[in-house]
């Protein structure tokens, strides 16, 4: 008989693990009945996980009787996970789900010695494209992926002495948690970009969808921009921010 339910784990660890998973989920330290609550656990039940856990250096307890917090050992691993993360290569997969999902061409932009610059593009699957080539330098003032960068990294922006966005556009890219631009640089073609920043705060990536004017929704609470915006606030999840 084949196995469908794939490989087959170590159940004490995996349910020891809702612990740490609870822990990183809030961000801070909790006490240990709030913990075995937010795991699904009685107190009896995750008290002896959390003892294995200090043991390791995963979880830590304030003044030994306090709230559990993440470990020293717990820290060391996911600095070492984030040295392990290319913003690039970790977004070029989603891209590729994003060209198919909204049917529009998707593209990574990042800061290079000109300003925003095309390092990975995805056609969408519609017969109709817009064509972005790699080492296309963006406009700052007249396209999504440059007001984005302009807002985020102003000062950078402003040195490079070209046109920038007015400060209207940049407070509502703020306040939208992302940039639009419609029939802008090139008549017909509307684009949006959303950010990536890394855990330090830092925008490092421009996550930018580009299509037709005419079937490309621009709305700030429109599924397109919806879409767009959770995909790169996972983004900037999975790179610490």
């Amino acid at each position: 008989m084949v196995n469908t339910k794939g490989p087959r784990g170590i159940q004490s660890i995996e349910v020891g693990g809702q612990l740490l998973l609870a822990l990183a989920h809030r961000g801070r330290p909790m006490a240990l009945k709030d913990l075995a609550r937010e795991a699904g656990m009685a107190p009896a039940k995750a008290h002896p996980y959390l003892v294995s856990f200090i043991k390791l250096g995963l979880v830590e307890q304030d003044g030994g009787s306090g709230p559990y917090g993440l470990g020293p050992l717990a820290m060391q691993l996911g600095l070492i996970s984030l040295q392990q993360y290319d913003p690039v290569r970790l977004a070029t997969p989603v891209i590729e789900e994003l060209a198919v999902q909204l049917g529009h061409t998707v593209a990574i932009a990042v800061w290079g010695t000109h300003g925003p610059t095309i390092v990975r593009v995805a056609e969408g699957p519609t017969p109709v494209h817009v064509s972005m080539r790699h080492g296309t330098v963006m406009s700052l003032a007249g396209t999504a992926s440059g007001r984005l960068f302009a807002t985020w990294r102003a000062e950078e922006a402003a040195a490079l002495g070209v046109p920038l966005p007015d400060t209207t556009t940049t407070e509502t890219v703020r306040r939208d948690g992302l940039a639009t631009s419609r029939d802008g640089v090139v008549p017909g073609v509307s684009a949006a970009a959303a950010p990536i920043f890394e855990a330090s705060g830092r925008l490092v990536l421009a996550l930018t969808a580009i299509g037709p004017s005419a079937s490309f929704d621009t709305a700030p609470e429109g599924v397109l921009v919806g879409t767009l915006r959770d995909a790169a606030a996972q983004l900037s999840r999975r790179l610490g921010h």
